[in-house]
């Protein structure tokens, strides 16, 4: 970890021996260079380095000691200098060596889990002084690193320095279970734990674990009832970002998941999972009591209410339901709604089946005794018959 920007070093000099392999393009000067104890190099290389056509953002070498990535491997022989280069003050649980005393009492915080620096604003308290002065930017508004590819703005430094991955092709960290390609060393670290399971981000109210630290945070809005994602065209709040996008197509119509046997679209990845079963026959959910499947856990639950006995779905009237579709149906009964309309003489019905056994009457089949006229049968009636479909 570096020092705390308010502690100034001395910039001690060191004379560094030419590498026995020396960059191309740095032969000819490398003798001569200079590299602070701090790590930073003379202007002498870095002119000379730039003249080198490496690809931005393409950092093949890594640090040993702390991983920090380097575009040559000469780069990291100098960088491995500032954690070996006449430290003396050295971490008595990490080991790693400091030129001054005040950097290694900081150093120790991360130890220790002392944060004497808080914010005014929100309370979040900070190891070190120079952590609290980037995170202050949140409060302010603040993003002086500009991406000069996108245009993307970011608060702090080696933000804007991840974030240009995006505009290379590169991808070094290679997943060695799927072969998943990454730009960034941290992003293989995550997606790792989907092949091992691990879940070091838990809830401190409820145990959850997450994968990953983000979705650990979007997961406490649950229990704050926080909803920052709001939709700008009808204004419903939600607590994750991801959930409002998956909303979004509520209005746009977009359904990006498309079944590959008969092309029906869906909005969800899970709906479209879901239907799949219409096509494989697939019955995942099986009641305890008959055995009779299911495609679905909704359906399987409102199956079990014929074993309970449990009539949910209570009408104005007194009477109970098991499906709310079937209180939906006899609610027609104290209304004069009637959906189900006939195409050849515009008759209307209450029920679908009373419409079916009238369109016989048109087609000349011979339609059952008790729906030859629906319509003429009085309420009484109708009410026994639904009561028959119903059971």
């Amino acid at each position: 970890m570096d020092p705390d920007p308010h502690v100034k070093e001395e910039e001690e000099e060191l004379w560094i021996k030419p590498d026995k392999n020396p960059d191309p393009a740095c032969s000819s000067q490398q003798s001569q260079m200079k590299v602070h104890k701090n790590g930073k190099r003379s202007k002498l290389c870095s002119t000379s380095s730039a003249k080198v056509g490496v690809d931005a953002g393409e950092r093949p070498f890594d640090c040993s000691v702390c991983g920090k990535r380097f575009k040559r491997k000469s780069h990291v022989k100098l960088h491995v200098m500032t954690h070996t280069a006449n430290r003396e003050h050295n971490c008595d649980i990490c080991s790693k060596g400091f030129r001054e005393k005040s950097s290694l009492q900081t150093h120790m915080r991360r130890h220790t889990g002392e944060r004497p620096f808080a914010c005014d604003h929100c309370g979040k308290k900070f190891h070190a002084k120079k952590f609290l002065t980037t995170h202050m930017k949140v409060h302010s508004g603040e993003k002086p690193f500009p991406c000069d590819v996108c245009g993307t703005r970011f608060r702090v430094k080696e933000s804007l320095k991840n974030h240009m991955w995006i505009h290379t092709t590169e991808k070094p960290f290679v997943c060695n279970i799927c072969s998943k390609g990454f730009s960034q060393k941290e992003s293989l670290k995550s997606h790792l734990r989907v092949h091992t399971g691990e879940k070091p981000f838990v809830c401190s109210l409820c145990s959850k674990g997450f994968s990953r630290q983000q979705s650990l945070k979007s997961h406490m809005h649950v229990h704050t009832r926080e909803k920052p994602f709001v939709c700008s065209v009808c204004g419903k709040g939600f607590s994750q970002k991801e959930s409002l996008k998956t909303h979004m197509r509520v209005h746009t119509g977009e359904k990006p998941f498309i079944c590959s046997i008969c092309s029906q679209g869906f909005s969800l990845k899970e709906s479209l999972k879901t239907h799949m079963r219409v096509h494989t026959g697939e019955k995942p959910f099986t009641c305890d009591v008959c055995s009779k499947g299911f495609s679905l856990k909704e359906s399987l639950k409102s199956h079990m209410r014929v074993h309970t006995g449990e009539k949910p779905f209570t009408c104005g009237c007194g009477k109970c339901f098991v499906k709310e579709i079937q209180m939906e149906r006899h609610m027609r009964l104290h209304s004069e709604e009637r959906p189900y309309g006939c195409d050849v003489c515009k008759n209307r019905f209450k029920h679908k089946c009373h419409l079916e056994s009238h369109m016989k009457l048109h087609s000349g089949e011979k339609p059952a005794v008790f729906s030859v006229s629906c319509e003429a049968l009085s309420q009484d009636v109708l009410q026994k018959r639904i009561n028959v479909t119903e059971v």
